[in-house]
């Protein structure tokens, strides 16, 4: 589907020719409602040739569009997890597909049950402009696996990419299996509005309710992957133990700093104790040194995607400051004239600026003094419910304690970003982070009806409890109730 247009009459056009695509994705569907395991084994096998073909002129689009954007964290945190996502799913799909039995209640014995997943159709994926690769083939995959067809709006954030994908994507599924929307706000808002059968949306809190919105219009289910501000709890008891610290702060900065920050589950802040804010700093510059030794110049450091959100982080940092907060800017500065931020570092932060009150979404870092884990806990609870929270403490007691008394999307212990790369866990945000999930079965189950089906047996007694009542039907419900009077 080509979409480089003009305004006006040309997104009136984009958007027909999108809901004549999604009908056609539809009419598909109808003509073959639940396709068999190697029909589907093939349209996955497809999409990870696609991937084997093109990831260098993916890698290459993606890093035009950022203005500069490493071809190895491409690789790294976007070309492998698609893969290893596909190949999950080619080893467990036929046995997501099974019926599932199911226990039936003593009463209703000798009858059976089950569970049967049933794919829906069509379905809808909006996909953010940070991870554009990732953020497309894992929902891209539960849907092929579920056995569904996929309509993909991808971000004008990320033309390039976006252009690529209508070109090749298509070609390579058909399109009658995908099919590619690219576009400005107006096509994104009537795209919510399509009548799929089930719309996953990646992106900010704030469209996320604008889309959910849209959607609710024709009752589509959606899944909302969100984002929020994801803390980074460092215990003091961590900040005793030297090597436990650094550990901490390295595992914190690395996962700060890949893609620039612009990762929905990067740590937003830091809570640990006030007096291991300078070992902190200390500590973040020497990781970053031996890791970027060009510092943000180096071609292994990304860029920021657009001047606007360049110009958002550099204000943010600016009116911290302004109110009292430092900046430690903890590497070596981006050449005049790149698209690029190196990692700040922002302490005494008050609590009324942007940079603790917005999702930061960038590699800026402020540090929050907190000098016991309670006092941790109640700051996390105090806030909406974060898409991941991390923690750095080798105590089980007191990770129990972090467990069982934040709520999250996800968490990672003495680790960060790590949660999202396992297949086998369910990926997905809680209130403002977002709701629902996939990544591996979880996927399949949401882009599946899961059909409860009942199985009556020739030889029953479901007619001890016909009508007309009588003295029968009440020692048979006595019986059923287990009463005594």
């Amino acid at each position: 589907m080509n979409t480089v247009v003009e305004p006006a009459v040309a997104v009136s056009a984009q958007i027909e020719e999108m809901q004549q695509s999604c009908a056609a994705l539809a009419r598909a569907h109808a003509a073959a409602p639940y396709p068999d395991w190697p029909v589907r084994a093939a349209r996955l096998k497809t999409l990870l040739r696609f991937l084997d073909q093109h990831h260098a002129s993916i890698a290459e689009a993606i890093s035009a569009d950022f203005g500069h954007r490493s071809r190895h964290e491409t690789e790294m945190l976007e070309v492998f997890p698609s893969i290893e996502g596909i190949r999950h799913a080619l080893k467990h799909g036929k046995s997501w597909m099974k019926q599932r039995r199911s226990a039936v209640g003593l009463w209703f014995k000798p009858g059976s049950a089950a569970v049967i997943p049933q794919p829906l159709g069509v379905i809808g994926i909006i996909v953010p402009w940070n991870y554009p690769l990732f953020l497309l083939m894992g929902p891209l995959a539960s849907a092929l696996v579920a056995g569904n067809r996929a309509l993909v709006k991808l971000s004008e954030f990320t033309p390039r990419f976006g252009q690529l994908m209508a070109e090749l994507l298509p070609a390579a599924m058909g399109p009658d299996v995908v099919n590619v929307v690219n576009g400005g706000p107006e096509v994104a808002a009537a795209f919510s509005k399509l009548p799929v059968d089930h719309l996953l949306f990646t992106g900010s809190t704030a469209v996320g309710r604008r889309v959910m919105s849209a959607a609710a219009e024709r009752l589509v289910p959606v899944t909302l992957e969100l984002g929020g501000k994801s803390p980074a709890i460092i215990t003091a008891e961590t900040c005793a133990d030297e090597g436990r610290f650094v550990h901490a702060v390295q595992r914190i900065v690395v996962g700060k700093v890949l893609n620039a920050g612009q990762t929905c589950i990067a740590p937003d802040y830091v809570l640990l104790p006030a007096a291991a804010r300078e070992r902190f700093t200390a500590a973040a510059r020497a990781v970053l040194a031996r890791q970027y030794p060009q510092g943000a110049a180096g071609d292994d450091y990304s860029g920021i995607v657009s001047d606007r959100h360049h110009q958002r982080l550099q204000d943010m940092v600016a009116e911290a400051t302004a109110q009292g907060a430092r900046a430690d800017v903890v590497m070596a500065p981006q050449q005049p004239g790149q698209r690029k931020m190196p990692l700040t570092v922002l302490h005494s932060c008050p609590e009324a600026t942007r940079a603790l009150q917005e999702e930061i979404f960038g590699p800026v870092l402020p540090l929050v003094s907190c000098e016991t884990l309670d006092a941790a806990i109640a700051y996390v609870n105090a806030r909406p419910h974060p898409l991941a929270l991390y923690l750095f403490d080798d105590s089980k007691q007191r990770q129990q304690q972090v467990l069982q008394r934040t709520l999250a999307g996800g968490v990672s212990i003495n680790e960060t970003l790590m949660h999202i790369a396992q297949d086998s866990l369910p990926f997905g945000g809680v209130g403002d982070s977002g709701m629902g999930h996939y990544h591996g079965q979880h996927g399949f189950d949401t882009m599946s009806k899961l059909k409860p089906v009942f199985w009556q047996s020739r030889f029953n007694g479901v007619n001890l409890l016909a009508p007309p009542y009588g003295a029968r039907f009440d020692r048979m419900l006595k019986l059923m109730r287990g009463s005594r009077s």
